[in-house]
């Protein structure tokens, strides 16, 4: 209870700059919130494809990793329809590289998507509580030279407190999105280094695959 009059107070003493403020820390955390679960779920999404994909790579069965990822809506799902789409058309390595790299340009997008809106709101944000700052200092002053002098103290009094909520209100938005901002690029970055290593490795089995006479001996009967 204590700590909810502390907040209307806080509110009071602050001016109307804080709630535009407090309206764009509330936006800012719903898309964090939003977009740690999307990360989440795709980090997770992937790892558990990749799990099941490994073992179908190593042992040379591709025909089998097409169908799985076929109805896949994972990130690595996509890049591996692209890639696997090739194998049959494709006479080069690079030719399937350039397909899944391709992918992951379709891919990366949806990763970001949002997170760059953390950094735009902290800085809005942190300008509205400098803005709520000089306001304040402007009506300070203001009140002091006008004022009688016994209400000058008082008056000067609620003036400064409007600023130094609005410095307070406007730094905690900064600290908390930006923090957000920072966290959720460094998830993001971690799943597109773990899609382009999953395509390494794909490519690389499937070289090895080719180069192997007796797995190329066996597709050949395979066919036949």
């Amino acid at each position: 209870m204590e700590s909810w009059e502390m907040i209307v107070n806080f509110f009071k003493q602050g001016g109307v700059f804080l709630y535009p403020i407090a309206l764009i820390w509330a936006v800012g955390v719903v898309i964090a919130i939003e977009r740690f679960i999307e990360l989440t779920r795709a980090s997770y999404g992937n790892r558990r494809l990749w799990d099941e994909l490994q073992p179908m790579f190593e042992a040379g069965r591709f025909r089998e990793a097409e169908t799985r990822v076929t109805d896949s809506k994972s990130g690595l799902g996509h890049v591996m329809r692209y890639g696997m789409s090739r194998i049959a058309s494709a006479r080069r390595r690079d030719d399937i590289e350039k397909a899944m790299e391709e992918s992951l340009i379709e891919v990366i997008p949806r990763l970001e998507k949002r997170t760059h809106y953390l950094a735009t709101l902290a800085n809005i944000g942190m300008l509205l509580g400098l803005l709520g700052t000089v306001v304040g200092l402007i009506t300070a002053f203001a009140a002091v030279s006008q004022a009688n002098p016994a209400e000058k103290a008082s008056l000067l009094s609620a003036s400064i407190s409007v600023a130094m909520n609005n410095t307070a209100l406007g730094l905690i938005v900064a600290i908390t999105l930006l923090l957000s901002h920072m966290y959720l690029e460094t998830r993001t970055t971690t799943i597109v280094d773990g899609l382009e290593i999953a395509t390494v490795k794909f490519l690389n089995a499937l070289h090895e695959r080719r180069m192997d006479p007796e797995a190329q001996a066996a597709a050949r009967a395979a066919r036949t």
